[in-house]
């Protein structure tokens, strides 16, 4: 009864633990990212934008030719329609600033919360980053050699491993989120869906094609990183980009979720 009695307490404080994290570390990760902003800003100035790389569903990604003696740079600006979004993207800042040293990661430069984006009609976050050469996509569809795309992989385990390592789950593991240099090594990016392991809610998110069928129940670990990991590694073996066959026969959007919950 006794350890019954101790182990139902550890049980009720680890969860009353995790609420607490859950809670406030957007919180302070937001504070933070306002506050180096405000370093930042005072140290470099702004950053200029040059011409537009690529658009995700949350923001746009500029060239930045210098900032703050980096060069050349890549900027993503991101335009936080609500608070969900800004919890998350300061999450984003949070983990990216966290985890600098890795080689398989791309590297946060700084941030910048513009006050006066789009003529002043919005707040945007510029987190600028190291510019690598293009992403795995346009690597594969310019045709990239058997020897670099096996290089390309281990290259992404070790920084999926490295994530895990440190008790993260990326959860958008997928061919755009790769990145390559001139040499064609490779570095994970986008770490917006990135949560650690034991704040994990249940959400769906992620891409549907590279998305275990498990996400869908609400009860998943880091393992989904390592089924995402096994769909690009599927189109770094055929060396194009056309979808699985088992998706491009997906007559309609809905067909495709079906076919991701069946795995």
């Amino acid at each position: 009864q006794l350890e019954d009695g101790h182990s139902g307490r550890l049980e009720r404080t680890e969860d009353l633990w995790l609420k607490v994290r859950k809670d406030h570390a957007p919180r302070l990760a937001r504070l933070s990212l306002e506050s180096r902003s405000l370093q930042d800003v005072l140290l470099h100035g702004k950053p200029k934008l040059g011409r537009e790389l690529g658009r995700g569903q949350y923001g746009v990604v500029y060239l930045c030719d210098t900032w703050g003696g980096h060069f050349p740079c890549a900027l993503k600006s991101v335009v936080p329609p609500d608070e969900k979004h800004w919890n998350d993207l300061a999450l984003e800042f949070h983990y990216m600033r966290s985890l600098q040293s890795h080689e398989r990661l791309v590297h946060l430069h700084g941030s910048v919360i513009d006050y006066g984006y789009g003529g002043g009609s919005s707040i945007a976050v510029l987190l600028i980053m190291e510019r690598l050469h293009r992403d795995l996509y346009t690597g594969l569809k310019a045709g990239l050699e058997l020897e670099p795309r096996l290089q390309i992989a281990l290259d992404v385990v070790e920084g999926i491993r490295y994530l895990h390592s440190q008790g993260l789950v990326h959860r958008d593991i997928k061919l755009k989120n790769v990145l390559l240099d001139k040499k064609n090594r490779a570095k994970i990016t986008d770490l917006g869906f990135c949560k650690p392991e034991a704040m994990m809610s249940g959400s769906i998110v992620g891409t549907p094609i590279h998305m275990a069928p498990e996400l869908f129940t609400g009860k998943y670990d880091n393992s989904v990183d390592v089924y995402a990991f096994g769909i690009l590694f599927w189109y770094l073996c055929s060396g194009h980009v056309k979808l699985p066959e088992a998706f491009e026969r997906c007559a309609s959007k809905d067909h495709l979720w079906n076919n991701v919950r069946r795995g």
